[in-house]
Parts: C-alpha cells; structure tokens; sequence
C-alpha cells in the first residue's frame, strides 16, 4: 500500500527487480500497454544478497524503474505480483522531490 499522504496525482518512481531482462521487458511492457505507468526503465543486471529460507542467498536480478501517478500503485503493485515469477517481488516506491514540467506533463497524458 502507497503511503495515504500523498497526493493521488504526485508522480513516483517505481523501483522493481526482476529475475532476469525476459522478465523485466514482458512485465514492463503489460503495465506501459495497460497505461498503468508512462515509461519503464529497464537497467543492467543487479547483484542481490537477501535472507531466503534460512540460508543468505546472492543472485543477480535485473532492476527497473518506472514512472507513474501514486493513484496508481496498488494497480501496479498487484499486476507486477500476478505477473512476476518471484514468490515476493520486490516493488517499492518513493516520491519525485523535482520534476520538469514538460515531463511530468508527458507522464501524466501517457497514463490518463
């Protein structure tokens, strides 16, 4: 759940992982297709070290990064869920602090 103070057309940026680029690109693409979010960005593999099933693990991921409305996360949230291949995805998301108009204008149309 995104944090109820904020502003339902505040602009956040989505950070999510994903096990490798197939997966990054088939789900980045459902939510642009789905107008969830404007643009995902998908960035080069990742190194992850995290505790799972009493061992620490460390295995590369590919992290993303997307841009959308806070209105929209849970819808995000819960279609990255149902699509991704992880028991628990990791998708968080934090507020834009600046943005250039021009961008946040284009963000907004490509979603509305």
């Amino acid at each position: 759940m995104l944090c109820k103070a904020m502003k339902s057309d505040e602009i956040v940026t989505i950070y999510m992982t994903f096990a490798d680029r197939a997966e990054a690109e088939r789900i980045g693409h459902a939510l642009v297709a789905e107008k969830l979010v404007a643009c995902v960005n998908i960035l080069s593999p990742v190194t992850a070290i995290y505790p799972w099933d009493g061992a620490i693990q460390q295995e590369q991921e590919v992290a993303a990064l997307a841009k959308s409305t806070a209105a929209r996360f849970d819808a995000v949230a819960a279609r990255v869920t149902e699509l991704h291949s992880y028991d628990v995805p990791c998708i968080v998301a934090w507020p834009v602090a600046g943005i250039a108009g021009p961008y946040a204008q284009w963000v907004a149309q490509a979603i509305g």
